[in-house]
């Protein structure tokens, strides 16, 4: 008669049977510590990145902050600009009350403040309105692309150089005089200008002949692109004929950086 078997022999069979039931490990569960690891090395370095805030958190509402406070800063430095002038102007009169060469000089550039556009002007003139194309409706094709129905910049340039070939003798945008040195930029569909944003539409109008600054629109490849844009996306275009229309003086910087004088 054998000895019964003792608990650890008991064990050690139990132990056997249960391995036979058991599926093979997988090769992967191997990695599985490491993977939990690199988990938590993750969490651990996006908590301290974060530091208390949301780092997928919508960035616009602090961008449209940022265009604020830029847009207010422009507008105390045009303003702080204006105050300079005023008073570099008054003691430069003062000085010419007694001062022979200096009223001379002061003289000469009075004369030529208004063709240098730093002085208002007003006469006959065109207006030219652009805007971007209302909401959907069912007259557009079905492929029409975003950009398709809006304003561009190359579209306010094309309009801006047809008013000078036409012989536009001032012009402002959106109000604001613009000389032919002015850049005229945009950023998305709002125009950049003399450091201020203007959302469309876009208003350009010029003094001189309506006649001949319609003519110069008309013979525009630029323009002419846009008209078609118009015809088919419903984009804004339109032309108003101005009797007396005042176009104020420019406040811009007259210094220039570079020029090339041309053939």
């Amino acid at each position: 008669m054998q000895n019964p078997p003792s608990g650890l022999t008991v064990w050690r069979n139990a132990l056997r049977r249960l391995a036979r039931f058991r599926k093979p490990r997988s090769a992967w569960s191997a990695f599985v510590p490491l993977i939990a690891l690199a988990a938590g090395l993750l969490f651990t370095t996006s908590a301290k990145t974060a530091d208390g805030t949301a780092l997928r958190e919508d960035r616009r509402p602090k961008l449209a902050q940022v265009v604020n406070e830029e847009r207010d800063r422009v507008t105390a430095s045009q303003q702080k600009a204006r105050e300079l002038a005023a008073a570099v102007k008054s003691q430069t009169d003062a000085l010419a009350r007694t001062d022979g060469p200096i009223r001379a000089e002061s003289e000469r550039a009075e004369q030529m403040e208004p063709a240098a556009g730093f002085t208002a002007l007003h006469g006959p003139g065109l207006t030219v309105r652009l805007d971007d194309a209302p909401p959907r409706t069912g007259d557009r094709p079905d492929n029409v692309r975003p950009d398709d129905l809006v304003v561009h910049q190359g579209d306010v340039q094309a309009v801006v150089n047809a008013l000078w070939t036409g012989g536009a003798e001032a012009m402002s945008i959106m109000g604001v005089r613009v000389l032919s040195t002015s850049a005229v930029r945009c950023v998305g569909n709002t125009l950049l200008l003399h450091g201020r944003v203007y959302s469309p539409p876009f208003v350009i109008t010029a003094i001189g002949d309506p006649t001949a600054m319609r003519q110069a629109l008309g013979a525009s490849d630029g323009v002419r692109l846009f008209k078609d844009a118009v015809e088919h996306f419903q984009l804004g275009y339109q032309e108003t004929v101005e009797k007396d229309v005042t176009i104020p003086a420019f406040e811009g910087s007259s210094a220039l950086r570079s020029a090339k004088v041309t053939s």
